[in-house]
């Protein structure tokens, strides 16, 4: 008696009743199905593949008048396909400590961006205004510059580098520093567990802080922060790394006493801005915010 096959439709193959499928070939039906995210991408090549994809979830993008919410539904290359995009919101421009004809310098509050996120973003950011040429955390506010053509922003950003601006912040730590005055000397390093932060590490980049404590309440303190590096997240992982964490830092303090913000604040900006020959040295400030008053209390 021959082989019995389990699988019958083997052993029609095998017979050669049906043929093996080719798995290289493909029917012209197939060659010309697409996903909906990368056919959308290049007809709207001016956003990302990831802003298409969130589109498309939001239900902003139709094909042949009908709305499809999944990046990967096939669609054949004769279809209509329409997206809309959310209107922006209109750009708010924050309060203007100065201007001239090559720089602007804000008074940024909390919680703006400096830098819109992703290409599409409908959140006003400082760099609405101009080229960005240092960056503060979305929940810090003060003093930042923007330049208003690139040979400014070549000048300014040379100076960060070189460490010839000089800023001060303010800040509301949790807790009473032991020292009334100290430099923080601590390298740090990208937090490999959290990509997006970074932690004390001997092998990491050097970062140097000097701070001065300025007024102090029972559980607060008001302190005067110097950087003499400017490493991300610097000022808020140092001041968290000696035991006084800043106050409503939802990063580096995440255990904290709740907050209706990040209380850091740019107070001051100190650098050389094109004018006369060699440029005009100039200091801008910011006034400290009265919620600071309140919260030390």
């Amino acid at each position: 008696m021959g082989k019995k096959f389990s699988k019958p439709e083997l052993s029609r193959k095998i017979n050669g009743d049906i043929p093996f499928d080719d798995k290289n070939s493909t029917s012209q039906d197939e060659k010309s199905l697409q996903r909906l995210d990368v056919a959308t991408l290049e007809q709207y090549p001016r956003y990302s593949r990831s802003t298409i994809q969130k589109f498309i979830k939001d239900g902003r993008v139709t094909v042949n008048g009908d709305v499809q919410d999944k990046p990967n539904y096939l669609i054949d290359e004769d279809a209509q396909i329409e997206l809309t995009a959310p209107e922006p919101i209109e750009s708010q421009k924050p309060p203007v400590i100065y201007e001239d004809e090559n720089v602007i310098v804000f008074n940024k509050p909390n919680g703006m961006l400096s830098i819109k996120k992703g290409d599409y973003s409908p959140e006003s950011a400082i760099e609405d205004w101009g080229e960005i040429v240092h960056r503060l955390d979305r929940d810090t506010s003060g003093v930042i510059i923007v330049a208003k053509n690139f040979a400014t922003k070549a000048k300014l950003q040379k100076q960060f580098q070189e460490r010839k601006t000089h800023k001060t912040y303010y800040a509301i730590v949790e807790g009473i520093p032991k020292q009334p005055h100290a430099i923080i000397n601590v390298p740090l390093a990208r937090n490999l567990k959290k990509p997006t932060t970074f932690i004390p590490d001997a092998k990491g980049r050097e970062a140097i802080t000097e701070y001065r404590v300025i007024q102090q309440g029972q559980k607060r303190a008001l302190v005067e922060l110097k950087p003499k590096t400017g490493r991300t997240h610097q000022l808020r992982i140092h001041m968290a790394h000696i035991g006084t964490p800043i106050l409503g830092d939802p990063v580096y303090n995440p255990n904290g006493t709740k907050a209706d913000r990040m209380y850091l604040h740019a107070q001051s900006l100190e650098i050389t801005i094109p004018g006369k020959e060699h440029g005009e040295r100039k200091t801008f400030t910011a006034e400290l915010p009265e919620d600071f008053e309140n919260a030390i209390k």
